[in-house]
């Protein structure tokens, strides 16, 4: 488990391009039977991804947590993004997720295991996992149980539809909030105008982008602007006092999940587009 720190606004303006990239953009979180995960001290939030083919995948890491099991003091989201059904063993009960279904498990729930129901075409799985004070029951929810919100138009270039998953009124948390956008063909831009919510930082991860496509993800303060350049699969920790915003060079997904001191999904505070510089 990578461990990231938080960084101070006023220090991100003099970071170079590299240095933003070091702090806020997750890469290589998808590799051959491996689970990779990074701590945020953002709210201590983690995002991971784990892509088990021939092997059975055991969430643990009690070493950076210093806690005797992974869920001792969590709870966690697992979001499908392709691949074959993927199999998630929770204590003793099993839950087989097909694509863009999501699996919600509560704090206290001591064994965890991921695998792929067919080797020859293995499931990627997400996971976004926040602290937790309270258990609340394992649920699955699929795509079409997601209360589909269809937003923008095609005339704005932000045509696209949200999922929302783990959130006051769906899948019920103690604070993770996650969901899933996805754009229209011929949309690019993904939440415009921009804004904040201070009380919350937020994790993107951007998915289904061709390989040859590129997401400019906008980030810092509003009078001080900065972006990192994303690929496919990789994913941005976006910190409260972030605007947090992108636009393509072609359609794609991206995840949203959040976690903080707030659980109001509509608590936004919207940056006016001659607020940003």
């Amino acid at each position: 488990m990578e461990v990231r720190h938080a960084t101070h606004p006023a220090d991100v303006k003099h970071c170079t391009t590299e240095r933003l990239r070091q702090e806020f953009l997750v890469e290589g979180l998808f590799e051959a039977n491996t689970i990779h995960m990074t701590y945020s001290h953002y709210d201590r939030l983690i995002v991971g991804g784990a892509m088990p083919i021939d092997e059975t995948l055991k969430l643990e890491d009690p070493e950076t947590l210093k806690t005797d099991f992974f869920l001792e003091r969590r709870e966690i989201g697992f979001l499908h993004i392709g691949g074959g059904s993927a199999i998630i063993s929770v204590d003793s009960e099993a839950y087989e997720l097909s694509r863009l279904d999501v699996l919600y498990v509560g704090k206290g729930k001591q064994n965890v295991t991921i695998r792929s129901k067919d080797k020859n075409d293995p499931a990627k799985i997400y996971l976004v996992s926040a602290n937790a004070h309270a258990e609340y029951p394992t649920r699955k929810m699929t795509e079409e149980e997601a209360n589909p919100t269809h937003l923008g138009a095609l005339e704005t270039s932000n045509e696209r539809v949200l999922n929302k998953y783990i959130h006051a009124e769906g899948i019920q948390s103690c604070q993770l909030m996650l969901g899933v956008t996805t754009l229209k063909p011929g949309s690019v831009w993904n939440t415009m105008p921009a804004h904040v919510h201070d009380r919350r930082m937020e994790a993107y991860l951007y998915f289904n982008v061709k390989d040859d496509a590129r997401i400019f993800h906008m980030m810092g303060e509003p009078a001080e602007t900065r972006h990192l350049v994303v690929a496919n699969e990789q994913a941005v920790i976006s910190p409260p006092w972030s605007i947090h915003s992108g636009v393509g060079t072609s359609h794609y997904s991206f995840c949203w999940a959040m976690a903080g001191e707030n659980y109001t999904f509509s608590d936004q505070e919207f940056i006016p587009m001659k607020g940003l510089r």
